[in-house]
């Protein structure tokens, strides 16, 4: 599941349970996985997966084998645009924040931060202001609303400020722009959505190297004679030939041979086991001194190895009482921001003196942004 924030993780679950034949759904922000159980003859993944997208949010069915190998590429591909984004945002921001420090007064100024502001809000920022419209479309609110009304009102009012300084100097007041806030709230929640996918990666480091106990090739005898195939093409009942030093593909029983195999990630045992003829052998354990053949009795999903790592996954998946009262508060919490964001500017221009609509911006600016944790 593509989430941004932990209202997501509340509000996909929220749409999931509301699926026709959905029994029950839980939706972890934490490993952007969910759960769901469903009546198969009344709703499928497909249509769960299309009420996700109405909204806004994409789901990745685990309909195949490979499917956590497929997520994984998919999550690397991910971080890695997301670490382009962050650096050409950060490119942009130096200067940007350079001239609005210190130059803000030299002649073109504004015209240079609005050009340097630009790019890093609808090019880098811009996953933050599609999630906001796909949210309003639907009348709801999550964190991309937040950085969305926050960066986008800054920038609007600085455009309006540099094209008409006049309606300000007429009052008496200096136009001022906000190229730099805008750009730079956008510039450090990329880096914070960043260093959360970094993390989220370590933390699936585990799953990782379960799966990186299996081979991705095999030796196997079909019509008597050997041939090395990928691991997905094994069938029950084949015979594999594992040498020393390989590891086991699938789980099977010995047809022939002696060795010793190192079951130590399923037992925790370091000491090799002997295996002889009508012993059982398991995936992604070590064979150590002779050549086995055996025959494949579980493959794929339903080898010892497969069931461990969605044993991980579930684990990983599951949630403590103190989360799922974080997902209700979350549901509510964007909303009643943006409420309060509202009264800020309102009492200011309605208590502020001249000076009220700039200070009553600047404060429901500043609501909208602290209010987001991904930019503290």
């Amino acid at each position: 599941l593509k989430m941004t924030c932990a209202a997501c993780a509340s509000s996909t679950q929220n749409i999931l349970q509301m699926v026709p034949g959905v029994l029950s759904a839980s939706v972890n922000y934490a490993n952007g996985k969910g759960t769901v159980e469903y009546m198969p003859k009344i709703t499928s993944p497909q249509e769960m997966k299309s009420a996700l997208e109405e909204i806004g949010y994409d789901m990745l069915v685990e309909e195949k084998e490979a499917s956590a190998e497929n997520l994984e590429h998919i999550r690397e591909k991910e971080y890695q645009k997301l670490r382009r984004q962050t650096l050409f945002s950060v490119a942009l921001s130096i200067p940007l924040v350079i001239i609005g420090m210190a130059f803000m007064h030299a002649p073109y100024a504004n015209l240079i931060m609005w050009v340097l502001a630009t790019p890093i809000l609808f090019i880098f920022g811009r996953r933050f202001f599609v999630g906001a419209w796909k949210q309003a479309r639907h009348r709801s609110a999550n964190m991309d609303t937040l950085v969305a009304l926050s960066t986008g009102i800054s920038y609007l009012f600085s455009v309006f400020n540099m094209l008409y300084p006049q309606f300000w100097e007429s009052r008496g007041l200096e136009a001022h722009v906000y190229f730099e806030a805008a750009g730079v709230i956008i510039t450090f929640i990329l880096l914070g959505k960043l260093l959360e996918a970094r993390a989220k990666g370590n933390t699936s480091g585990a799953i990782k190297k379960l799966m990186g106990l299996q081979p991705l090739t095999v030796t196997v005898f079909r019509n008597g004679l050997p041939s090395e195939i990928a691991i997905a093409d094994v069938q029950i009942d084949d015979i594999i030939l594992v040498k020393p030093g390989e590891r086991i593909a699938v789980d099977g029983e010995v047809t022939d041979g002696t060795s010793f195999v190192n079951e130590s990630m399923i037992s925790g045992e370091p000491i090799p086991v002997e295996k002889k003829a009508g012993e059982k052998v398991f995936a992604g354990t070590i064979n150590q001194k002779g050549s086995l053949r055996f025959r494949a009795q579980k493959v794929g999903k339903d080898t010892l190895l497969a069931h461990i790592i969605r044993t991980v996954e579930e684990a990983q998946g599951s949630k403590a009482p103190v989360q799922r009262l974080v997902d209700k508060i979350a549901g509510i919490f964007v909303p009643i921001v943006i409420a309060i964001a509202i009264i800020s500017f309102i009492a200011w221009l309605l208590f502020g003196g001249a000076n009220g609509f700039v200070y009553g911006l600047l404060a429901m600016v500043t609501v909208l942004v602290i209010a987001c944790p991904c930019a503290l």
